[in-house]
C-alpha cells in the first residue's frame, strides 16, 4: 500500500510517517517501480504500536526503547514495567505541578472582581517580582514571570 493508505490504516499522517521513518523510528519503506513508498501489513502494525505509544505521552526515545523490546522475543519484561514505571512518574510529576499553576490560577481568578473599575490583582501578582504569585509556590508561578521588555521601533 501507498503512504496514504498507510496513513489510514495506521492512524498516523503521511507527514509523520515520513517523519518517523528520517529519524529512524520506523525502517525507510520500500520503493515501488514508480518510485512511490509501499508498506505492508508489518509496517502498519509498527506504526500503529508508534501512534498507540504517542498517545499515552511516550517520548521518542522511549519509543525506540519499547519497539527494540517489543521486537525481542527474549525481552525480560522488568524492562517495559522499568521504563513505563518511569513514564509514570514524570506524568504523575507534571499532573502535580499542572495542580498548582490551576490552584493559583483559581486563586487570582477568585480575587480579581471582573468589573469595571482598573485594578486587577491577576496583573499586580503576575508584575511582582516577589517570591511568590498570590501565596503559591514558586513551582506554580513559572509560567507567571514578568515577560522581557520589548523594543519599539522608532
Amino acid at each position: 500500500m501507498n503512504i496514504g493508505q498507510a496513513s489510514k490504516a495506521s492512524g498516523v499522517s503521511a507527514k509523520m510517517i515520513r517523519h518517523y521513518e528520517t529519524i529512524g523510528l520506523i525502517p525507510k519503506a520500500g520503493r515501488g517501480e514508480s518510485g512511490y513508498r509501499r508498506y505492508e501489513a508489518a509496517d502498519i502494525h509498527r506504526l500503529s504500536f508508534v501512534r498507540r505509544a504517542r498517545t499515552v505521552g511516550f517520548a521518542t526515545s522511549e519509543i525506540k526503547q519499547l519497539l527494540a523490546l517489543w521486537q525481542d522475543r527474549r525481552r525480560p519484561s522488568r524492562e517495559i514495567r522499568r521504563l513505563a514505571q518511569n513514564h509514570l512518574a514524570d506524568v504523575e510529576a507534571r499532573i502535580g505541578e499542572l495542580k498548582l499553576i490551576a490552584d493559583t490560577l483559581s486563586h487570582l481568578v477568585a480575587h480579581c472582581h471582573g468589573d469595571d473599575r482598573p485594578a486587577c490583582p491577576i496583573l499586580e501578582a503576575l508584575e511582582s517580582d516577589g517570591p511568590e504569585v498570590a501565596g503559591r509556590s514558586t513551582t506554580a508561578r513559572t509560567a507567571a514571570r514578568r515577560p522581557p521588555p520589548t523594543r519599539r521601533s522608532r
